[in-house]
């Protein structure tokens, strides 16, 4: 088969992305697929080869068509990209006889994709933001981004009623949370759903607990205390005002709270002071050894207010990092209740949150119980060679049952 991959760009710093990763190198080295990859930026893909350096006829390969990118704004990037990667596309196509079988998408990136992943529903996200955006709710001077967000969103749900709602269009949806969504604003219930995965022998409960002691050093963390962990962008999403408030009713016990992300931790200053948690608290930048996190970590606690999957809930599993994660995250349907892990059905109940954390802390036998029949799950059930063969036989069938009406 020969599969065109169209994303703007490809790395395993972000999980979108690493999904595409993952499942391409598999595709191109296990099934020997040819794979056109359409993108602006590409790092850390294995196989990857530049398409001038490429044969024609090419198998077993990954070869990369670098599309051009320009500086601005986000929303003039994505439509210069969207229209670039369309315009590249087609002249390969009628020139260089590049003719895919299959189009594949993580996300809106152009008009033809046979098969769609989607990793979010702005239609659904756009409900609420909504009010954030509202020009009367903030500072004169953050009009322009509020603007610009405003109308990346607009754009983005065009698209969507555009897309989505084409019954020859495939969608794959990461969790059963979004297909209901799909379901909701598009009447696709012809969704199938093919969760993330995880990379088992790199995340692994044994190679956590071996580099523990090492990791809590590097960071400063004391052995009788209890470290709570969030790693994430966009920190408000993430849910970690419900954190920090459930943190302030246990200040009775020893914790540290360790938040992984990109966002400016300026943005919750005043409210950690206010809550009496400075001292508590710890950002760390992304990093790719992200296992140093999780084994310095005690608990991962994700109260997100809005996730279509999660993957770091998932990692953490596979760890045999006991997790309490929000019933509004994708992963959270990975996680059976009181037996792999907490789900917390109202992420902004702080109050139950504390509660779950306390007894976390209390009850070291029952963390290892839930982190061992977690990790156990992860192993089996949520490795990326599944997640891989699953996706491979979609595309398969796909391209079946378009030749049977052809």
């Amino acid at each position: 088969m020969r599969l065109a991959i169209v994303s703007p760009f490809l790395d395993r710093q972000h999980g979108t992305e690493l999904c595409i990763v993952e499942q391409i190198e598999r595709f191109a080295t296990q099934d020997h697929w040819s794979i056109e990859l359409y993108s602006q930026r590409v790092s850390r893909v294995n196989g990857v080869r530049p398409a001038s350096g490429a044969s024609q006829n090419s198998t077993d390969s990954i070869v990369w068509h670098k599309v051009s990118d320009i500086p601005g704004p986000h929303l003039l990037k994505y439509i210069w990209w969207f229209f670039a990667n369309q315009l590249q596309r087609w002249w390969d196509r009628t020139f260089g006889k590049v003719c895919p079988d299959l189009v594949y998408s993580p996300g809106i990136n152009c008009l033809d994709a046979d098969v769609i992943v989607v990793h979010i529903v702005f239609h659904e996200f756009y409900c609420k933001v909504r009010s954030e955006l509202a020009l009367r709710n903030i500072p004169l001077r953050r009009w322009p981004l509020a603007i610009h967000r405003k109308l990346y969103y607009k754009v983005s749900m065009y698209l969507e009623q555009k897309i989505y709602r084409d019954p020859e269009v495939h969608l794959v949806a990461v969790s059963h949370l979004l297909a209901r969504e799909l379901a909701s604003h598009f009447q696709r219930t012809d969704v199938i759903v093919i969760p993330n995965a995880v990379d088992t022998f790199r995340f692994a409960q044994a190679t956590r607990i071996a580099r523990r002691s090492e990791s809590r050093l590097f960071l400063n963390f004391e052995e009788n205390e209890f470290v709570l962990l969030l790693i994430g962008n966009d920190w408000k999403s993430k849910g970690l005002a419900a954190l920090l408030r459930a943190s302030a009713m246990l200040i009775d016990l020893p914790l540290r709270i360790l938040v992984v992300g990109s966002d400016d931790p300026i943005l919750f200053r005043d409210f950690i002071a206010e809550l009496g948690l400075r001292d508590r608290l710890r950002f760390e930048m992304p990093s790719s050894d992200v296992l140093l996190f999780y084994a310095a970590a005690d608990l991962y606690v994700s109260p997100s207010l809005e996730d279509s999957f999660g993957l770091p809930i998932l990692e953490a599993m596979a760890c045999g990092l006991p997790v309490i994660a929000s019933a509004h995250a994708g992963a959270s349907e990975m996680i059976h209740d009181g037996e792999t892990g907490f789900v917390l059905r109202d992420p902004q109940d702080h109050v139950k949150l504390s509660q779950l954390i306390r007894r976390a802390y209390s009850d070291r036998r029952l963390c290892q119980k839930l982190g061992e029949a977690a990790s156990q799950y992860a192993m089996a059930n949520c490795s990326w060679d599944q997640n891989a063969d699953a996706t491979k036989k979609f595309l398969e069938a796909t391209i079946s049952n378009r030749g049977r009406r052809a």
